[in-house]
């Protein structure tokens, strides 16, 4: 089992072995390996990560959940959700933020489920009203900084669905420009132009 975090666009594994998806990285001189379970080393690949020239770090370790526990004491946590919003003709929902083509997320409110958090943002970043939660595709996990505080945020995605007859209007007060509704067959116009964990819920959905 492995836990992925992106430091911007760069995954860190805590994880129990290498498997197939981390293997690739194990070899490149710009990652970072550690296995040995302690505060120092943790602080050690916290650090490692921030650095330019790393582009991928493993942290190996034979409980994971303890690993994970340890890693989140670093960190403020922030909880989040957002969803892959699918119409009746197989088409995807896209917006674009600040660059980048994304997917409709948001920060939980107090006493909200992540469930009722997804659907809100989409509804209040998109315009669409007519929303049906499907199934959790994917958790993903993702630091920043902000006022000096480190942040983890972790974001649960969903599968949704809408009718495409729907109105879209772009939250622009969330630097929101764009939203489109884009065919499985012109992925790659968004995915060549967007974040690792969004690739990471596509995929998670069969894309």
């Amino acid at each position: 089992m492995h836990i992925k975090i992106y430091f911007n666009e760069k995954p860190l594994f805590l994880t129990d072995s290498i498997t197939p998806e981390i293997e690739p990285f194990a070899h490149h001189d710009d990652a970072v390996l550690i296995d040995e379970f302690s505060h120092g080393g943790i602080n050690s690949m916290i650090h490692e990560m921030r650095q330019d020239k790393v582009h991928a770090g493993i942290y190996l370790h034979n409980n994971v959940e303890e690993l994970r526990k340890a890693f989140w004491k670093k960190f403020i946590m922030i909880k989040a959700a957002g969803g892959l919003v699918k119409n009746e003709a197989g088409e995807l929902l896209f917006i674009f933020r600040r660059g980048k083509w994304d997917l409709p997320k948001g920060k939980l409110d107090d006493g909200e489920t992540l469930e009722e958090c997804a659907v809100r943002e989409i509804q209040e970043e998109t315009g669409l009203q007519q929303v049906e939660l499907k199934n959790h595709l994917i958790t993903t996990w993702h630091t920043y900084d902000e006022s000096g505080h480190h942040i983890l945020k972790e974001t649960a995605w969903y599968l949704l669905s809408a009718p495409k007859k729907q109105a879209l209007t772009p939250q622009t007060i969330e630097q929101i420009t764009q939203i489109e509704w884009g065919a499985p067959a012109d992925l790659n116009n968004y995915v060549s132009n967007t974040f690792p964990a969004i690739i990471d819920v596509l995929k998670a959905a069969g894309y």
